[in-house]
C-alpha cells in the first residue's frame, strides 16, 4: 500500500527544484506556493505550518505571577493618591493587564520623545525601565507652573528643558517610591534610579530576545492624559518569583506547621520493635543449606557482652543484660544516634 504523502513530497521537492535551477519562466501559482510553504488547511491534528510558526515566533508564553496582579492594583492607588497631593487637582490612574513581552519589542514600541529611567533594585541585584511619554510630562509642568488647565499643550518633539526634565524626575521618584510601598507587604525592595535617556539605544538592559513582564499606567490630569510603562524582566523577578506565584497573600507552598505539629505529636506515640541482638556470625550460604533440625551455631559472645538494641536495620542503643522482675532486661548505656534516621524512614513512607 502506498503512502499517499509520497506524490505530495515529490511535488514540492520537483518545484524547488525548478524554481532553483530556473527553468523557463513558469510562474508558481497559488497551490504550489502553499505546498512550497505547507500552509495548507488542517483539521487541526497536523503541526503548524511554518508560515504560523515564523508569525507565533515573537509571542512570549511564561507563568502567569498571580500577586504582580495585586502589586500593580496596589500601585495604581498609590499613584492616584500621589499625583493628587503633586498637582492639588482631580486625577485619575488606570492601569493596563500585564502583558509578556520581548524586550526587543518594547523599546521598539517606545513613543519618542519620551524618558526612559533605568531603575536599579537593590535586594534583586538587577535593573528594569521605566518610561515616561512627553504628553505626561508636559501636562505635569503645564498644571505645576500655572499653565491653562482647559487645552492640553501640543507635543513638538523638541528636546526636554531642565525645567521640564527635573519636574519628570520628581515625579519618577515619586512613582518608584510607590512601587517599592506596593511589594512592601511581599518583600522589601528599593527601586533607585540609575539614569535617564532619552534613546532607547542607551537603556538596553538586556537582550532584545529576552522575556519581561509590562505594564502600562494611564493617567488623566484635568483633561490632560498621559502614560508611565514600567518593564520588568522575568530574570530580575527569579528572587521573589516564589511570592509572586501565590494565589493570595500569606499562601505557603509545600509547608504546613500544623500537619508538621500534628505528625510529630503522632510519630512520638507510634510503637516501633526493637530486636535485641546478642551476637552476629558470618556463615556461607551453602552451610546454611546443610543446616538440620539439631544443627548448632557457635556465636563469639561472653557473659559480659553487651546487647545491641536494633530498629529494622538501624542500630539504636547498646547495653547490659539481665533480669528484672523475672523477665530478660536490657539497662541502656550507650546511644548510637540512630533517632534520626529511623523518623526519616517513618516520613519517607
Amino acid at each position: 500500500m502506498s503512502d499517499p504523502t509520497m506524490g505530495e513530497d515529490e511535488d514540492v521537492h520537483s518545484a524547488w527544484e525548478n524554481m532553483l535551477a530556473g527553468e523557463g519562466d513558469k510562474m508558481l501559482n497559488q497551490s504550489e506556493i502553499d505546498r512550497l510553504m505547507q500552509f495548507e488547511e488542517t483539521n487541526g491534528t497536523a503541526p503548524r505550518s511554518v508560515i504560523d510558526q515564523i508569525v507565533n515566533s515573537s509571542f512570549v508564553n511564561y507563568d502567569r505571577l498571580p500577586m504582580l496582579d495585586v502589586i500593580f492594583d496596589r500601585l495604581v492607588r498609590m499613584m492616584s493618591s500621589s499625583f493628587r497631593n503633586l498637582t492639588s487637582g482631580n486625577v485619575e490612574v488606570t492601569g493596563v493587564a500585564p502583558a509578556a513581552v520581548r524586550f526587543g519589542d518594547f523599546l521598539s514600541s517606545i513613543p519618542l520623545p519620551s524618558l526612559i529611567t533605568v531603575v536599579k533594585a537593590e535586594e534583586w541585584d538587577s535593573t528594569l525601565l521605566l518610561t515616561v511619554d512627553s504628553e505626561l510630562i508636559y501636562s505635569i509642568v503645564d498644571i505645576l507652573l500655572g499653565g491653562r488647565r482647559s487645552e492640553p499643550a501640543p507635543i513638538d518633539g523638541r528636546p526636554y528643558t531642565v525645567i521640564e526634565r527635573a519636574l519628570a524626575e520628581r515625579v519618577i521618584k515619586m512613582v518608584l517610591r510607590d512601587l517599592g510601598s506596593a511589594f512592601a507587604p511581599l518583600t522589601e525592595v528599593r527601586f533607585l534610579a540609575e539614569r535617564i535617556e532619552t534613546n532607547p539605544l542607551f537603556a538596553t538592559i538586556a537582550r532584545s530576545n529576552n522575556a519581561a513582564v509590562q505594564v502600562t499606567f494611564n493617567a488623566q490630569l484635568d483633561g490632560r492624559t498621559g502614560s508611565i510603562s514600567l518593564l520588568i524582566p522575568y530574570a530580575a523577578l527569579e528572587p521573589v518569583r516564589n511570592v509572586l506565584l501565590q494565589q493570595f497573600m500569606g499562601e505557603k507552598f509545600g509547608r504546613d506547621s500544623m500537619w508538621e505539629n500534628h505528625l510529630k505529636s503522632e510519630l512520638r506515640r507510634t510503637n516501633v520493635d526493637l530486636s535485641a541482638v546478642l551476637g552476629q556470625a558470618t556463615v556461607n550460604l551453602a552451610d546454611i543449606l546443610n543446616w538440620k533440625p539439631g544443627t548448632q551455631l557457635t556465636l563469639d559472645a561472653r557473659t559480659d557482652a553487651r546487647a545491641t538494641l536494633s530498629c529494622g536495620h538501624v542500630a539504636m542503643f547498646q547495653g547490659e543484660m539481665g533480669q528484672r522482675n523475672g523477665r530478660i532486661a536490657i539497662r541502656i548505656e550507650t546511644d548510637l544516634g540512630g533517632q534520626d534516621e529511623v523518623i526519616h524512614g517513618l516520613t519517607q513512607r
